[in-house]
C-alpha cells in the first residue's frame, strides 16, 4: 500500500481546505423541513459548482472536476473534516442518476439532464425498491407497457427518499414479464409530475418524512426518457457501480472518527447516578477506546483499497467488507452513546421529533435522532446479508 500524497495533492488539499473553511454554510434547516432542506442543498451544491468543486469525480467533458482518485480521497476527507453538511437531497443525482447517464445516456439525455443535476438545479430520487422486491431488486413488478412513442407504467415502489419534492426519478420497470428477471428490465426517466403518479410519505421512526410510497396508475413516459435500450435496464443500473470507488465513502468514515470524538467528551461530562462522570467507569473507557480503535482500523482499510484500486484501476472487491464494518460500527457508536446518555436523552417535541436538549450540537442531527436512523445503516445500499454474501462469493470463494 502506498498512501503518500504527491506535492500537487498536497496543494490541493490546502486549497480545498482553505475554501471550505470560508464557504461551507453554517447550520442546516430542521430534518423535517423538507422544502426548506431543498432550497439549502440547492444553494450550496451551486456554490460548490461556481468555484469548481461540484461533481468532484465526474469527467470535465460533462462539467464535473476530473479528479483523480487521490484527490477525490483529499477532497472528502476535508469536506468531512470541515463539518459542512452534503446536499443529501440531491445524493441520488449526483451519485446515480446522472453517473448512469453519462455511461448509457444519449446525447440528448446527457445535454438536457447533467449541468442542471450539477448545478443543483433539480432533485432526483429513485424508483427501484418494491413491497416485494427489496434486496432482492431483480423481483421488481412494476410493469411498463410499449404504446407508441410512450411507455405506459403501472405499479408501486417504496422507501423512495425526496420522492415529494422531486423532479425526476430514476426508475426501474419490467417490459418483459417472460423474460429471466435480470433480463426483462429497462431504466426510464421519470418526470415526478406525470398524470397518474400519487406519492404518500411515510414517517420514519426518527420523526421524518424523507421516504414515500410512489404509485403509478397508467403513467405515460415518452420512450426518449429509456436509458440504454429496452429490457436491458440492469446491465444500465449497473453501470453506475463503475463511479463508486471507494472515495465518496471515506466522508462517512472521517464523520464518524468525529462523532467518536464528541462521544468521548461526552462521557467526560455526564455524571451518572453516584455522581461520578461516565468516562470514570472502566467498562465505558474501554469501550470508547475500542471504538476509536476501530474507526482507524476502518480508516485503514479503506486506504488500502483505494491504493489498490489508484494502482490496479479497478474497484476493490473489498467494498462490501468496509461497507459491512462501517454499518455495524456506527451502530455500536450510537449505541454507546444512548447508554451514557440514559433515558432522559428520551425526550421529544411537539411535532414529534428528539428535542434540542438531546442533540448533540446546534445542528438538525441529534444522539437520538442519529441512534433510529442508524437502524438503517445495515439495510440501505444493500442488506448486511447481501453483503456477507457478496463476501463469502467474491473474498472467501465460498460457494454460492
Amino acid at each position: 500500500m502506498d498512501i503518500r500524497f504527491t506535492p500537487e495533492e498536497e496543494r490541493f488539499r490546502a486549497e480545498a481546505r482553505a475554501w471550505l473553511a470560508a464557504n461551507a454554510p453554517a447550520g442546516r434547516p430542521p430534518e423535517h423541513d423538507l422544502t426548506a432542506r431543498r432550497a439549502f442543498d440547492m444553494a450550496w451544491q451551486r456554490r460548490l459548482f461556481d468555484a469548481g468543486y461540484a461533481g468532484i469525480s465526474w469527467p470535465k467533458a460533462y462539467g464535473g472536476r476530473g479528479a483523480t482518485l487521490m484527490e477525490q480521497l483529499v477532497w472528502y476527507e476535508e469536506f468531512a473534516r470541515s463539518g459542512a453538511h452534503d446536499p443529501t437531497t440531491l445524493f441520488v443525482g449526483l451519485n446515480h442518476g446522472g453517473p448512469t447517464l453519462i455511461a448509457c445516456g444519449s446525447e440528448e439525455q446527457k445535454a438536457y439532464h447533467l449541468p442542471r443535476i450539477l448545478r443543483g438545479d433539480v432533485l432526483w430520487c429513485q424508483g427501484f425498491s418494491e413491497p416485494g422486491a427489496g434486496s432482492d431488486l431483480a423481483a421488481l413488478s412494476t410493469r411498463a407497457v410499449i404504446d407508441g412513442d410512450d411507455l405506459v407504467v403501472t405499479g408501486q415502489k417504496i422507501w423512495t427518499s425526496f420522492a415529494h419534492v422531486a423532479e425526476f426519478q430514476e426508475l426501474l420497470v419490467r417490459t418483459d414479464p417472460e423474460a429471466p428477471k435480470h433480463k426483462g428490465i429497462t431504466w426510464v426517466i421519470c418526470p415526478m409530475d406525470a398524470p397518474g403518479i400519487t406519492i404518500r410519505p411515510i414517517k420514519t421512526i426518527a420523526g421524518g418524512s424523507d421516504f414515500a410510497e410512489v404509485f403509478y396508475d397508467e403513467v405515460r413516459i415518452p420512450r426518449r426518457n429509456i436509458v440504454g435500450k429496452v429490457n436491458e435496464g440492469w446491465q444500465v443500473a449497473m453501470a453506475t457501480l463503475s463511479f463508486e470507488r471507494g472515495t465518496a465513502f471515506l466522508a462517512e468514515q472521517v464523520r464518524l472518527t468525529r462523532l467518536v470524538d464528541q462521544l468521548v467528551a461526552v462521557a467526560r461530562e455526564t455524571p451518572f447516578a453516584d455522581g461520578s462522570m461516565a468516562l470514570a467507569d472502566d467498562e465505558i473507557a474501554c469501550r470508547l477506546a475500542l471504538l476509536r480503535a476501530e474507526v482507524e482500523a476502518l480508516r485503514s482499510m479503506t486506504y488500502r483499497s483505494v491504493s489498490r484500486t489508484a494502482r490496479t484501476g479497478m474497484p476493490s472487491v473489498e467494498a462490501s467488507l468496509i461497507r459491512l464494518f462501517f454499518s455495524e460500527l456506527q451502530q455500536r457508536v450510537l449505541a454507546l452513546a444512548m447508554e451514557i446518555l440514559g433515558p432522559d436523552i428520551l425526550t421529544w417535541d411537539a411535532e414529534g421529533s428528539p428535542s434540542r436538549a438531546s442533540r448533540r450540537d446546534a445542528g438538525p442531527a441529534g444522539w437520538v435522532s442519529d441512534y433510529l436512523i442508524g437502524f438503517a445503516a445495515t439495510i440501505a445500499a444493500g442488506s448486511k446479508d447481501i453483503q456477507r454474501n457478496i463476501i463469502g462469493d467474491r473474498i472467501l470463494g465460498l460457494p454460492r
